[in-house]
């Protein structure tokens, strides 16, 4: 078994039962003891889990980047903000391509005052969209992927081919100065590297706790993306950084 796909196994145990013990693990993945505490010590130094004698635990809840209901609902004031400075960078008679996220979905909310052309492959978002008339929906299509509410088929990622918007709205688990853009789960990546072609501006939004923060699988470079819309928390010294790449960082006020 590949180390990837060994992190995605102990992943799916801290979601189930908040703690995992090496001896367990081993047995689960059939493989020795020592692996198993290497593997915890990569995802440790992730901030996905802290080691503890036996075993491992989840991260404290202000360091947690699990894809888990609890982060997902979380921080709904920084959300709501950061959605707000995301539409004001959207005109009348723009099409909008949009990820699937609790963030995006903020942005999903405060969409329907002027006509504008919104695709996605997020069922949550289309039917927050489906009743407003200024609204013009466009959903690929495809099959709900497990525990998300995000459709993926290879016949939806072809189509994104075809395609040119002006703004992509998405989010990330993690975004890193080093190590990109990042997410857990594999099937997303294809997705999101595509997303990332159509756009004529990349705006990627997200809360200043996932900054420096690494999941599994990079899907893509900070020089992919245009503008960062995050809240006013962000450290200053990332901030630099990222504008020195020629990122335009806005700053949502919470």
């Amino acid at each position: 078994m590949l180390s990837i796909d060994r992190y995605k196994r102990i992943i799916e145990q801290l979601e189930k039962n908040e703690t995992v013990k090496v001896t367990e693990l081993s047995d689960l993945l059939n493989v020795t003891e020592k692996t198993v505490r290497l593997d915890l010590e990569q995802l440790e130094n992730r901030g996905i889990l802290k080691r503890i004698h036996g075993g491992a635990i989840l991260a404290d809840v202000g360091e947690r980047i699990l894809p888990i209901n609890e982060r997902q609902s979380a921080n709904s004031e920084v959300k709501q903000a950061i959605a707000k400075e995301a539409v004001e960078q959207v005109s009348a008679q723009d099409t909008i391509l949009m990820d699937g996220g609790s963030t995006t979905l903020a942005v999903a909310r405060m969409l329907g005052e002027f006509p504008v052309t919104v695709i996605t492959n997020d069922i949550q978002i289309a039917n927050e969209l489906s009743s407003k008339e200024q609204i013009q929906l466009i959903i690929p299509g495809g099959t709900r992927i497990p525990n998300s509410s995000s459709l993926m088929s290879a016949h939806a990622t072809q189509s994104l081919h075809t395609m040119r918007v002006n703004h992509l709205f998405f989010g990330s688990t993690g975004v890193s100065i080093d190590h990109g853009l990042t997410v857990f789960n594999s099937l997303f990546v294809d997705w999101k590297k595509e997303l990332l072609k159509t756009a004529d501006n990349s705006i990627l939004v997200v809360n200043s706790s996932k900054f420096e923060k690494i999941a599994l699988i990079q899907f893509a470079d900070l020089s992919d993306v245009d503008v960062i819309i995050t809240d006013s928390r962000l450290d200053k010294e990332i901030e630099k950084q990222l504008i020195s790449r020629g990122i335009k960082v806005i700053k949502a006020k919470i």
